[in-house]
């Protein structure tokens, strides 16, 4: 990622960020997500890709890292470096508990790099771009790209959607979501430097009555 790069994204994300409500919501859900979201096969998929194409002992982030469950505590019995990052302490507090060996911090997507996490062999961001307003999303990929190490990893976790900042109903709360059409989902990471080298989708129907079915989108990409 270029220096201009870097500028656009923080100007941007010093302009338009707004995560009102988004980091309460996940607060209060706390360990019910688990359980609302039972069976991941989608996910488990993408993140035991990873696990396996990176060489032992990577470092790996893992954004958005909700409960630590399972993604993290899955890179982490692979024997990889893991630093987990959410935007809500309640959340981390759980994850820090279901997977010790982790490391994780609070920080929102657009303040990454004031948190010096340093380079990744792979990143991990399972449906945590979704919960970015449309037009940011292509930031925060030129910003992965810019965090991973030459040829490294993205597994990336999206729903199949063409809505921007959509407010949904999420286990009694509101949260906002975003996503593309998996057409214009490809052409946007292409456009970030990204080269997709595997792609999977699963139709989802959570526990949770209030939370409609989704189609859920996993690409695995590798940093051009």
């Amino acid at each position: 990622m270029s220096g201009d790069d870097n500028q656009g994204y923080d100007g941007y994300a010093r302009a338009g960020l707004d995560r009102t409500g988004q980091a309460e919501a996940f607060d209060a859900i706390g360990d019910r997500y688990d359980d609302a979201f039972p069976h991941k096969e989608g996910q488990l998929a993408a993140g035991d890709w990873l696990a396996s194409a990176l060489p032992p002992g990577s470092r790996v982030l893992d954004l958005g890292c909700g409960t630590g469950l399972p993604t993290a505590r899955r890179l982490s019995e692979a024997g990889h470096e893991v630093v987990g990052v959410d935007i809500s302490p309640g959340i981390l507090k759980l994850a820090r508990d279901n997977v010790p060996g982790a490391q994780f911090h609070q920080a929102d997507i657009a303040d990454l790099r004031d948190h010096r996490l340093g380079s990744f062999d792979g990143i991990a961001a399972f449906f945590t771009l979704l919960m970015l307003p449309r037009p940011e999303i292509p930031y925060a990929l030129r910003m992965l790209h810019g965090m991973l190490r030459p040829e490294g990893l993205l597994a990336l976790g999206m729903v199949e959607a063409d809505v921007n900042d959509f407010s949904i109903p999420f286990l009694g709360h509101t949260i906002r979501v975003s996503g593309y059409l998996r057409d214009e989902l490809r052409r946007v990471v292409r456009d970030a430097g990204f080269d997709v080298v595997g792609e999977d989708s699963h139709a989802y129907a959570p526990a949770s009555t209030d939370v409609p079915p989704e189609i859920q989108l996993f690409l695995n990409l590798r940093r051009a």
